[in-house]
C-alpha cells in the first residue's frame, strides 16, 4: 500500500469549513490546581463500569488504584490526588444521570509530587512481548483522549484472524476551538513517538504514520525532529488537507491512502489500527513510569473565557473551579449561556457545573448568552430540499430523506435501508442546513430507540 493521495493533496470528499477558532494554538499548556473535591465518576469510558476498590475515610496517593476493571471492556480508576476518600455516592454527569463515583479531598499541594508507580527501566521496556504491552496499557487506565474514550488496550489488541500492518495516528484536530492536541505535538512530540513505538509493537504494525492537518505546520515540524532524534525510520508524518471531519478515521485513511473502508467494517480489516496523538502520548510518558492516568490536557476556551488555553487538568475537576480559574463573564460561572465538553460540532452541552472532567473530555467551551444564535436561527422551518445536507456529508448519506424518517419515527426503514449505523454523528448535516433542522440530534434519538429495542429482543 503506497501512500499517494497526500502527495496529490487530495482528501475526502465533501465535508465543511467551519471557522476554526484556534486561538489557543501559540500557548503552551499550563498547569490547573486542585480543586477541594475531586469527583472520579466510575462510569467515564465505553464498556462496562469498573468497581470501586477503596472506601470512605480511607487515604489514597496520587496515581493508587482506586477502581478495579470489571471486564476486558473496562479500565481501572487512579487517584488523581493525594487525600482523603471522602464519599462513595451518585453524583451529576455530563450525560445527564448521576452515577456512582469516588470523592476525594486533596491535602495541601506539597503532597502532591507523591506518585503512585514503579518505574521500568529501559532494559525492561524492550523485554515486553505484545501482550506485556497490553497488559500495561490496561493497567494505565488508558481509553481514548480524542473524545470516544474507549478502552485504549482494547482498541490495540488485534483480532486473531487479522493481521496489522499500519497504525495510523490522527493529528487532525479537526473541531473548531480544540488546540490540546495541537499543544501535545508541539511539547511532547518524544513522548508521542515512545507510545507510538508501544503501541506498534502491541499491535504488530510494521509502519506507523501521523496525520496531522496542514494547519498545524509547527506540529509536523516537532513530530519530525522527534522521529529523527529516536532513530525511528518506520514511523512518517504527513500532512493532509484540514477540513472538518478530518479527524474521523475513516476520512483521514481515505486522506493518507485513497481507500474507503466498507460500511460496517473497521479499520482492522484493512490491516490498519488509528489511534489519537493526545493517548499515544500519554501512553509514551507512563509506561517507562509504570503509573496511571490521573491528567489530560484540556482545551479551555470559547469568548465566555478570559484566559482561554490548553490546561493540564486532574481528572475528576468540577466544571465550576475549572471556569473560576480560566475566568468567565463578570457575572462568573452563572452567567454562561452554554459550556460544552468536547468541540462545538460534536461536544456535549453540560446542565450542571458540578460535573467533573473525565478522561475523554479535550475541551470546556464556554459561550455568553450575546454568543448564541438569534432567535431567528433557533427556529426550526419544513425542509425546502436543497441538498445542502447530501452535499456535505462525509460518509454519502442523505440527511434529508433520514431527517423525514425520523420526523415519522420510522426508525427501521433508516436503519435497514438509508445506512443510519454509517453516521457517526459530525454535525455536517445540522451546520448547513438553511431550516436550522437539528439532524443529527435526531439521529441520535433514532439510533438510542433502536439499540434499546435490539436489548429488549
Amino acid at each position: 500500500m503506497k501512500l499517494l493521495n497526500f502527495l496529490r493533496g487530495e482528501t475526502f470528499a465533501r465535508g465543511i469549513h467551519p471557522p476554526e477558532h484556534k486561538d489557543t494554538a501559540a500557548t503552551a499548556i499550563r498547569r490547573l490546581p486542585y480543586a477541594p473535591r475531586l469527583t472520579v465518576p466510575l462510569s467515564q469510558h465505553i464498556g462496562k463500569t469498573p468497581r470501586p476498590i477503596v472506601s470512605v475515610g480511607q487515604e489514597v496517593v496520587r496515581g493508587q488504584p482506586i477502581a478495579r476493571s470489571n471486564d476486558w471492556l473496562s479500565v481501572p480508576h487512579h487517584a488523581p490526588a493525594t487525600g482523603v476518600v471522602e464519599a462513595i455516592d451518585l453524583r451529576p454527569s455530563a450525560r445527564g444521570p448521576w452515577v456512582e463515583s469516588i470523592v476525594i479531598r486533596p491535602h495541601s499541594a506539597a503532597t502532591q509530587e507523591d506518585l503512585w508507580g514503579t518505574p521500568r527501566d529501559r532494559d525492561t521496556m524492550d523485554a515486553m512481548t505484545p501482550a506485556d504491552i497490553l497488559q500495561a496499557i490496561w493497567d494505565t487506565g488508558m481509553v481514548g483522549l480524542g473524545g470516544a474514550a474507549f478502552p485504549t488496550h482494547a482498541k490495540l489488541t488485534v483480532p486473531k484472524q487479522s493481521k496489522v500492518h499500519t497504525l495510523v495516528v490522527n493529528g487532525c484536530e479537526c473541531e473548531p476551538y480544540l488546540t490540546c492536541d495541537h499543544r501535545v505535538m508541539v511539547e511532547e512530540a518524544d513522548f508521542l513517538v515512545a507510545g507510538i513505538r508501544y503501541a506498534m509493537r502491541a499491535t504488530g504494525a510494521v509502519r506507523g504514520i501521523v496525520g496531522v492537518e496542514d494547519n498545524k505546520p509547527d506540529a509536523v515540524t516537532a513530530i519530525r525532529k522527534a522521529i529523527a532524534a529516536a532513530g525511528a525510520t518506520d514511523i512518517f508524518v504527513e500532512a493532509v488537507p484540514t477540513k472538518y471531519p478530518q479527524g474521523s478515521e475513516k476520512m483521514l485513511i481515505m486522506s493518507l491512502f485513497g481507500i474507503e473502508i466498507p460500511s460496517g467494517a473497521l479499520p482492522v480489516s484493512l490491516g490498519m489500527v488509528m489511534n489519537n496523538v493526545g493517548t499515544l502520548a500519554a501512553l509514551g510518558r507512563l509506561l517507562p513510569a509504570g503509573q496511571g492516568l490521573t491528567e489530560r490536557v484540556v482545551t479551555i476556551a470559547g469568548p465566555g473565557v478570559k484566559r482561554p488555553g490548553d490546561y493540564r487538568v486532574p481528572l475528576g475537576t468540577p466544571l465550576s473551579f475549572v471556569l473560576d480559574w480560566a475566568g468567565t463573564p463578570a457575572a462568573g460561572p452563572a452567567d454562561a449561556r452554554q459550556v460544552i465538553l468536547g468541540g462545538p460540532m460534536m461536544g456535549q452541552s453540560v446542565t450542571s457545573l458540578d460535573t467533573p472532567v473525565t478522561k475523554g473530555v479535550s475541551g470546556i467551551l464556554v459561550f455568553r448568552r450575546e454568543d448564541m444564535a438569534t432567535s431567528d436561527r433557533r427556529v426550526t422551518y419544513p425542509c425546502i430540499k436543497c441538498g445542502e445536507c447530501v452535499e456535505s456529508c462525509p460518509m454519502g448519506l442523505n440527511p434529508s430523506t433520514l431527517g423525514m424518517l425520523a420526523a415519522k419515527r420510522e426508525y427501521e426503514t433508516m436503519g435497514e435501508n438509508f445506512h443510519l449505523g454509517d453516521c457517526f454523528e459530525c454535525g455536517c448535516c445540522t451546520y448547513v442546513c438553511p431550516s436550522n433542522i437539528p439532524l443529527v440530534q435526531q439521529f441520535r434519538v433514532a439510533k438510542q430507540v433502536l439499540r434499546e429495542r435490539a436489548m429488549a429482543q
